[in-house]
Parts: structure tokens; C-alpha cells; sequence
């Protein structure tokens, strides 16, 4: 028997998507971020987008905690080091599902430092817009150390505490439309 699928390609709406990191500060609140500029690619030969190719790469210049300073230091050689290393990128993902629940596993690098990383993610569906493009939603979430990714600027505040957390939270929900056939 032939097999008659046929790969489509889908590409991030960056007007309906948005990329967000978490990590604690001082141990006692949370700072939320996120990446203004990012792009992604999926490529899936099946409806329900099981065993999908995924890369995105991330504009880390793009980043935004509301606070410019703040933002300085994180693009400074303590932190992402943009000059050096301006794009965070997530390649040769793979969308997978068992029993309704989709893990997306791929390579994560930062800073040069390249780990396997597994998102949790909630497809939640396909739809046809007014303009008629298909489009297809997805929420996804993981957690990494940022030391893994050699982010191990801290400081340690007079109790001994650590200023900034090691975990980070990243969280997405990604509207992707399918491109244009060529």
C-alpha cells in the first residue's frame, strides 16, 4: 500500500504567539520575561501533529522583564551574552503523543551549551481563520537549571540567600499557520 501523506509545513504566527520565562527572585517572588522576537517551524504528516518536526530560534536582544536594566544584564557576558551568542535555539524537536498527551523533545542551546530538553505541551487544535489559513494551537511548558546552559551568574544577599533562582520556567502558546505551498 502507497502511503499518500503528505508533509505540511507550519510556521509561527508570531502576531498571535508569545514565548515567557519565570524565575525567582530572592527566593520570595517571581519575574516573568519573555522573548519578543522568535520564529518556528513544524513540519507534520499527520493531522493530530504526532511525531512533527519542530526548530524555533529565539532573538535572545528581544528579551523584556519591563525593567531596562535588568534587561541590560541579561544580555551582558553574565548572563546570555548576546554579542557572542544572540539566538537561543530548540532543533531537531519531536512532537509526540500517547493516550492525548503530547511531549515535545528536542536540543535546547544556550550559550553554546547544547541539552536534550522534554516540554510538556496541550494541543489545542486546528482551525480555519476568516482569511481561510489554517491554523493550529499549542501551549507548552519545561523547566530547566539555567547553570546547565553555563547562566551561573548570582549574588548572595545578606541572609545568604541567592539573588536569582537556578530553575526557569519557560512557557509558550504558539499559534502556527500552515505556509503557502511552493
Amino acid at each position: 500500500m502507497e502511503n499518500t501523506a503528505t508533509a505540511t509545513k507550519w510556521i509561527t504566527d508570531t502576531a498571535h504567539s508569545e514565548l515567557q520565562f519565570k524565575v525567582k527572585h530572592l527566593v520570595i517572588t517571581t519575574v516573568t520575561g519573555q522573548f519578543k522576537t522568535f520564529n518556528g517551524t513544524v513540519n507534520s504528516e499527520s493531522e493530530d501533529f504526532n511525531n512533527a518536526k519542530v526548530n524555533i530560534d529565539v532573538d535572545l536582544n528581544s528579551i523584556y522583564t519591563n525593567n531596562d536594566d535588568r534587561d541590560n544584564h541579561l544580555r551582558s557576558g553574565d548572563f546570555f551574552d548576546v554579542e557572542n551568542h544572540p539566538k537561543m535555539t530548540f532543533a531537531n524537536g519531536v512532537l509526540a503523543h500517547d493516550n492525548g498527551d503530547y511531549k515535545l523533545t528536542g536540543d535546547l542551546t544556550i550559550k553554546g551549551t547544547t541539552k536534550p530538553v522534554t516540554f510538556d505541551v496541550d494541543f489545542n487544535g486546528v482551525a480555519k481563520d476568516p482569511w481561510g489559513n489554517m491554523k493550529a494551537g499549542f501551549e507548552f511548558s519545561t523547566a530547566i537549571n539555567r547553570k546547565d546552559f553555563g547562566l551561573t551568574w548570582n549574588a548572595t544577599t545578606e541572609a545568604g540567600g541567592l539573588l536569582v533562582g537556578e530553575d526557569v520556567k519557560i512557557i509558550g502558546s504558539v499559534q502556527l499557520q500552515a505556509a503557502a505551498e511552493e
